[in-house]
């Protein structure tokens, strides 16, 4: 049995976030992440499958937040309101990680393999929480289009949380994101919808006597 180490998934995480912003997420190695960190690099595979995987340890404690929050919603909650509860649970994981989620945001604007990694992530939870609505009952496209909608308004509210001068809270972002996609899907905008082109009349043919 290996030798248990305090911490070790936090002191990696920190370690490799510290060397990406001295040295370059390119040029860090996993082994100079597990010297940093005072650990073996068997002991961050243990954790990690590679170290772009350091900037994502996060996502499977998202993952179970969306899926039970979803689960426990009252019956006759809204597909929409169950998804917006099941993204404002997830608000407080970022309590005091503004800085760290700024600095992780800038590696992920600066390298596309983690851009693509990031959105993978974003999918995934897309997915979860459609098939837990549909555990629920809720059938397609509802299921579907109330967690794709959800999970983008949770994305733009994060990049707003980052550059927000007043720190305001992520869950305020994401209640200003929920408030404006329901005005948007409620909106039937200021004119009359557009009626589909008519076919133009010919003239009756004159019948010959």
């Amino acid at each position: 049995m290996g030798r248990w180490e305090p911490n070790a998934r936090d002191r990696l995480a920190q370690a490799a976030m510290t060397l990406f912003q001295e040295h370059g997420y390119d040029r860090t190695t996993v082994e100079e992440i597990a010297a940093r960190a005072g650990l073996t690099e068997r002991t961050f595979f243990r954790y990690f499958t590679d170290k772009k995987e350091v900037l994502f340890g996060g996502a499977d404690a998202l993952h179970e937040r969306i899926v039970t929050t979803i689960a426990e919603a009252s019956q006759g909650t809204a597909p929409l309101d169950a998804v917006a509860a099941a993204l404002e649970s997830m608000a407080p994981f970022f309590k005091d990680r503004r800085d760290h989620a700024r600095a992780r945001q800038t590696l992920l604007a600066a390298h596309a393999e983690l851009r693509e990694r990031e959105l993978i992530k974003l999918a995934s939870l897309a997915s979860a929480a459609a098939h837990t609505l549909r555990k629920r009952g809720v059938t397609e496209p509802a299921a579907s289009l109330a967690a794709e909608a959800g999970i983008a308004v949770f994305k733009v509210a994060f990049e707003r949380w980052l550059e927000d001068p007043k720190a305001q809270d992520l869950s305020r972002h994401i209640q200003l994101g929920l408030d404006e996609l329901r005005a948007v899907t409620a909106s039937t905008g200021t004119g009359a919808p557009a009626e589909p082109p008519k076919r133009p009349v010919r003239p009756a043919r004159a019948r010959k006597p």
